[in-house]
This record gives structure tokens, C-alpha cells and sequence, in this order.
């Protein structure tokens, strides 16, 4: 035994292993990546609204505004014309976006692509389709001249506040009903068929069951609405409404009709601050919705 053991081969001595240096990184810092984007921005963004910043702090600027009935009318107006089309949105979009989600009809998938594409519609085209059917000279009122052969038709609340908010309503209802639209695709239908086979009516399934899954919906596509109807420029100026002046509308007549630009850069101001905060709550609405 003891000469087996003094045989043995001695033991191999462990290899020598050399540390990797690793390789320097050369890729383009992030910060430099940010610079392009954020040259351009300022250029094409900032640097005018600065300017309409800087103008608009023209001594007694904002107190002139402050002080004129005009300003103060265009801002209520605005105001009412935006919470009325939002709220007439809400109503229609969910109507229709239930019926479309659930009510089986033919053509209800071409309904539905139907409202992507209209979302890409510009606003004055849908206000020139109702000036062509409800105008001063539109088919309702020439139909209504050919029959009671009357020099003039009844149509002609597109002109008036009432004709603007139908407008708004028809234009940025399909933007309440594509959240909503995707909210319902992602109900469980077990819920509907349980809640039937309890011998719930349709009207309480409804208020029960659809209404509180759709309100975080419900929610972001009413704040991107109220944020779009206080910037609306082209369904106002396309109706014709001359007893109707918006906040933009003011702007408007302003810089381009009067020349007075520090009264519209004061109102451009006003007018840019409503919208962010609101653009605010709509982001915090949008994430709480998972939209």
C-alpha cells in the first residue's frame, strides 16, 4: 500500500485563468439621443408660444381682457358649448356603443372600422354635410319649400348656439364610443348570461353590470372631448354662427381681423391653460383606465 501511493502521479496544479478586461461601452449616451427631438420641439413649439407668452404681457394686457364683457361672454360660451357637447356625447356614444357591442345586427364589424376611420374625418367636413342637409339652403328646407310651397324652410338653428353643439355632438361622439367599444370587448359575457338567467331585465344589466365596467371609458373619452370642444375653431367658423364667439373664435377676430395682438396672445394664454389642466385630468383618468 505504501509503495501504490508513492507512485502516484502528484496532482495537476489548477490552470491560471487571466481576467477579461470587459470592453468599453460605445454607445451614444441617452442624453444625446433626447437632444434632436427636444431642438425641434423648441423650435416649432416653444419658441412661438414664448412669444405669445411674451406679448401677451403687454402693460394692461390682461387686465383689458379681464375687464371686457366680450371676453367674458366668449369664455362662458366656450365653457357651456364644451360641458353641453361633452355631456351629449357621453349619452349618444354609450347608446350607440351598446348597441353596436351588443345587439346583433348585420354590418355591426363594419360599424365598428366605420368609427376608426371617422375619427380621422376633419371637423369642417362634418359641419358642410349638415349645412347640405339642415342649411338655409339645404334638402330639409328646399323639401319643405317643394311641398308647402313656402318662400322659406324652418331649418336654420344650424346659425345658432344649438346648431353648433348638434355639430360638436355629431363630430366627437365616435371619440366617446371607441374606448367604450374596447372597454365591452373585454367584458365577460358570463356576467350578461348570469346576470339574464336571474331573471334580470335589460335595462338593469345595464346599470348593474355594463354601466360600472365602463366608466373609467365613460371617463377618459369625456375628458378628451371637454379638452377638443374648448379648442374647436372649425365647426364654429363653418356653421356660419355669428352670434356665437368661442375662445378661439376671439383669438381669431383678434390677431387677424383687428390686428390686436396682445388682446389674442392674452386670450390664446387663457385659452392654452384651460386646455392643459384639463389635458391633466384627462392623462390621470386615461392611465386610472388602462387607456
Amino acid at each position: 500500500m505504501a509503495s501504490a501511493r508513492a507512485a502516484a502521479p502528484p496532482a495537476a496544479a489548477p490552470p491560471v485563468v487571466t481576467p477579461v478586461r470587459p470592453a468599453r461601452s460605445r454607445t451614444v449616451p441617452a442624453w444625446l439621443w433626447a437632444l434632436p427631438p427636444v431642438a425641434v420641439l423648441g423650435l416649432v413649439f416653444l419658441y412661438p408660444l414664448g412669444l405669445v407668452v411674451r406679448e401677451s404681457l403687454a402693460p394692461g394686457a390682461y387686465a383689458e381682457v379681464f375687464s371686457s364683457a366680450s371676453f367674458r361672454d366668449a369664455l362662458v360660451t366656450t365653457v357651456w358649448l364644451a360641458v353641453g357637447a361633452t355631456v351629449g356625447c357621453l349619452v349618444l356614444g354609450f347608446v350607440l356603443a351598446l348597441i353596436v357591442a351588443f345587439v346583433p345586427f348585420p354590418g355591426a364589424k363594419a360599424v365598428s372600422r366605420f368609427i376608426d376611420v371617422f375619427l380621422s374625418f376633419p371637423s369642417f367636413l362634418i359641419t358642410l354635410a349638415l349645412l347640405f342637409v339642415y342649411g338655409t339652403v339645404g334638402m330639409a328646407n328646399g323639401l319643405w319649400t317643394g311641398v308647402t310651397g313656402a318662400a322659406d324652410g324652418p331649418f336654420r338653428f344650424l346659425t345658432t348656439p344649438w346648431g353648433v353643439l348638434l355639430a360638436e355632438i355629431t363630430y366627437f361622439t365616435p371619440f366617446v364610443m371607441r374606448p367604450l367599444l374596447v372597454a365591452f370587448s373585454q367584458l365577460d359575457t358570463a356576467q350578461l348570461e348570469v346576470a339574464s338567467s336571474l331573471g334580470a331585465r335589460p335595462a338593469r344589466i345595464v346599470r348593474r353590470v355594463i354601466l360600472p365596467e365602463a366608466l373609467p371609458a365613460l371617463a377618459a373619452g369625456g375628458s378628451l372631448v371637454l379638452v377638443m370642444c374648448l379648442n374647436e375653431f372649425g365647426i364654429v367658423l363653418f356653421t356660419g354662427a355669428k352670434g356665437v364667439t368661442t375662445l378661439p373664435m376671439l383669438v381669431y377676430s383678434k390677431a387677424i381681423l383687428e390686428s390686436d395682438y396682445a388682446v389674442a396672445c392674452v386670450v390664446a394664454v387663457v385659452n392654452v391653460a384651460l386646455s392643459v389642466g384639463l389635458y391633466a385630468v384627462y392623462r390621470v383618468v386615461s392611465k386610472r383606465a388602462g387607456a
